[in-house]
């Protein structure tokens, strides 16, 4: 008989990462998730914050699309007139992505209409 009582062991900082890094590679260009869907995708609702730390501390060789994650209000994280904000904002006009006063619009720019506009334009 299986031992019931099995413990199950919480993730290592370093798996949660993994897996973070993982959901963020597979966002496709021209598409955004905020910081708490990556973290929800990645087994780990609720960690938002963590997403952000560890996109910080990805390994440069990864080389993370890390400007495809933006807050949940669609809005890119970083001050807007900063070097960071602007480059971010500049990969993802790169790609199509189109903002509106500042705001990018989650839905019509999320993984899921990726096909939508592929097959039939923005």
């Amino acid at each position: 008989m299986a031992n019931a009582s099995r413990k199950v062991e919480a993730p290592t900082q370093e798996e949660r990462f993994r897996r973070i890094w993982a959901v963020v590679e597979g966002i496709p260009e021209g598409c955004v998730l905020n910081y708490g869907e990556v973290a929800r995708l990645a087994g780990l609702p609720g960690r938002a914050r963590l997403v952000g730390r560890a996109l910080a501390l990805a390994p440069k060789q990864r080389a993370l699309p890390w400007h495809r994650v933006v807050n949940a209000q669609g809005k890119i994280s970083f001050a807007a007139e900063s070097p960071r904000g602007q480059r971010q904002r500049r990969l993802l006009e790169a790609e199509g992505v189109d903002f509106d006063d500042g705001v990018i619009d989650l839905e019509r720019f999320s993984p899921e209409r990726a096909i939508d506009r592929l097959l039939w334009g923005p």
